[in-house]
């Protein structure tokens, strides 16, 4: 397999002729071919850079097979390859600080209590964190166009890549139109008399003028809002010490609040139902794999920001939630009776408590830039989504359309139609149409996370079977293959008490539109695996390991000279002191 695509890349040089085979031997520079033609500028260059960029398959050897097809493409995408280690770091340290952390919380607090919130995000966080390694050494192993969605199709079975790949698509979909409206809702803090149609423009040409810069727009925006983002945790983190010892002479709080109204709120039900919750929290942080193929070097910068991940849980949610269960009751009536975003905000909350006044505007624009953020990354994951899935025949070519900047256009342009869904803010049935759009994203996230750790499995399964070995990866998981079972368990734990809620939902009557509105995914992606074995007659469950390709697509095709290369990185690094060997190890 290595030779096939040895050979594919070869023929591709000779095609272009940058080669010195082309023309019995002879070098031809390109510019010298054309040189009539002097290079573009101005106008001419930005308009010439929306045409497609040269994606010619004549090279590909005819006796491949789809799937080994479908890895030389993903592997060879022409996505700009611009994102440097900075992007991914802040990617992965403040990637999924949105939302869920600055607003959905309150409404976790509210339903868990303090204890419940904690004991959620904890467990949810020790899946996060063996997700994202899996997830990392396949990325750092494949750099390929749309990663995790095309492992499912490699390493378990085409129906079900097909099914988790527009499962996610999906997510990131409805994702758009809801962060912008929720956008506009947080400018409601200040501004109750204007229309929030209004402000939704404002930030959906904000989005639109970001992504028309390609990856590098994308990878600058998130390095900016994730400072931010992680600059005001930082802070609240401070401030939620001093508020909690009494510092601005509020009186001291302590634990006051674990024991009235008490640490939980709805007992096991309440912890339950904050599981999905805590995942909607997480959501995103996948992204950093997604941005790997589209790195300058993925063997450097991914590994590092896997490792990251281990801080931004333990300080950006363990910390900062611990302090919001001392500052804020979980019977405060703000978290669930409030009239926009912001102001059901737990952080909020508790700097209004603390009696400190203009610091709860600042936190709101914080908000904002997070829900913007999180937009952003809508568009930047469904568009490169729907450009493997074109790439993997399961989508309309159409969406394979990358341009010579590298930004998948169709894809882009797509997103931003289903994202004009955020001018239904002006009607009086948003909050109907957008709570469905959110039911049918709600458990994306744990479908996909689940899938993540089951590829990892399945690689592990398959290096063992054709005797081959972990000495072999540039870069592999902190806790490795059980790492990734205790990841799938739990995704697939956490799904069953889904159903479970409902069900039998929390406060409320069992009823058809409670079950759908908390499991309406379920059905979703059950509709796309039974309808893609349908279309292809292919009944197989999943592939034997001994059938598993896990040669093409790789980013290091000499594993000799890579063995000699990770020796001696390993050698250099047993020579260091300590406290280099330990900052390796988790920075």
């Amino acid at each position: 397999m290595v030779a096939k695509e040895l050979d594919y890349i070869r023929s591709r040089e000779i095609a272009s002729g940058s080669s010195d085979e082309k023309n019995g031997g002879v070098y031809i520079d390109a510019f010298d071919a054309q040189d009539s033609k002097p290079p573009l500028t101005g106008f001419a260059k930005w308009k010439d850079g929306f045409k497609r960029a040269d994606t010619d398959e004549m090279g590909l050897d005819p006796n491949l097979s789809e799937a080994e097809k479908i890895a030389i493409l993903t592997a060879n995408s022409p996505l700009s390859r611009s994102l440097k280690q900075r992007h991914l770091t802040m990617i992965a340290i403040g990637g999924s600080i949105g939302t869920g952390l600055f607003v959905g919380s309150g409404s976790s607090l509210h339903t868990g209590g303090p204890a419940g919130l904690l004991i959620a995000y904890i467990l949810i966080g020790t899946m996060i964190y063996c997700t994202v390694h899996s997830l990392g050494e396949l990325a750092v192993t494949f750099p390929v166009s749309g990663a995790f969605v095309t492992y499912n199709t490699r390493f378990i079975d085409p129906s079900w890549g097909f099914a988790m790949a527009w499962n996610y698509a999906m997510q990131w979909l409805v994702v758009l139109p809801l962060e912008l409206v929720a956008a506009a809702v947080t400018i409601k803090y200040w501004d109750t008399t204007t229309n929030s149609a209004a402000f939704v423009v404002i930030f959906y040409v904000l989005i639109i003028a970001i992504n028309m810069f390609g990856v590098r727009g994308y990878g600058e925006s998130e390095f900016i809002f994730s400072i931010i983002k992680v600059t005001a945790v930082l802070g609240f983190m401070i401030l939620g010490i001093v508020l909690a010892a009494g510092g601005t002479g509020k009186g001291y709080i302590g634990g006051k609040y674990w024991q009235h109204p008490g640490a939980f709120a709805n007992g096991v039900k309440g912890v339950i139902t904050v599981f999905v919750g805590a995942a909607f929290a997480f959501a995103g942080t996948e992204l950093v794999g997604l941005a790997a193929a589209e790195s300058t070097n993925p063997r450097k910068s991914l590994p590092s920001a896997c490792r990251q991940v281990f801080w931004r849980i333990t300080l950006f949610y363990v910390i900062s939630l611990t302090l919001i269960g001392l500052l804020v009751p979980y019977n405060e009536e703000r978290l669930f009776n409030a009239e926009n975003t912001a102001s059901a905000s737990p952080f909020v909350i508790a700097i209004k408590n603390g009696g400190i006044k203009g610091l709860p505007s600042v936190m709101n624009v914080v908000i904002m830039i997070a829900v913007i953020s999180v937009g952003n990354s809508s568009v930047f994951g469904s568009s490169r989504t729907l450009a493997a899935l074109a790439a993997s025949n399961q989508a309309p070519k159409i969406f394979g359309y990358i341009d010579k900047e590298g930004r998948p256009l169709v894809g882009i342009i797509f997103q931003l139609v289903i994202g004009a869904l955020c001018f239904l803010a002006a009607s009086p049935k948003q909050n109907l149409v957008f709570n469905w759009l959110l039911a049918l994203s709600g458990l994306s996230s744990i479908f996909t996370w689940g899938s993540i750790n089951l590829c990892h499995i399945r690689f592990r399964r398959a290096l063992k079977v054709q005797g081959r070995d972990t000495s072999e990866l540039a870069f592999t998981s902190q806790p490795g293959v059980l790492g990734a079972y205790w990841g799938a368990g739990l995704n697939l734990a956490v799904l069953g008490l889904q159903v479970w809620i409902a069900i039998f939902p929390l406060g409320e009557k069992p009823s058809a539109e409670a079950f759908f509105m908390n499991l309406l995914t379920v059905p979703v992606v059950i509709v796309f695996y039974v309808g893609h074995k349908l279309w292809t007659r292919n009944w197989r469950i999943f592939y034997r390991a001994n059938e598993i390709d896990i040669d093409t697509g790789r980013a290091d095709l000499d594993l000799e000279l890579l063995k000699q290369e990770l020796a001696e990185e390993r050698e250099y690094m047993a020579a260091q002191p300590f406290y280099k060997r330990w900052w390796s190890v988790w920075c």
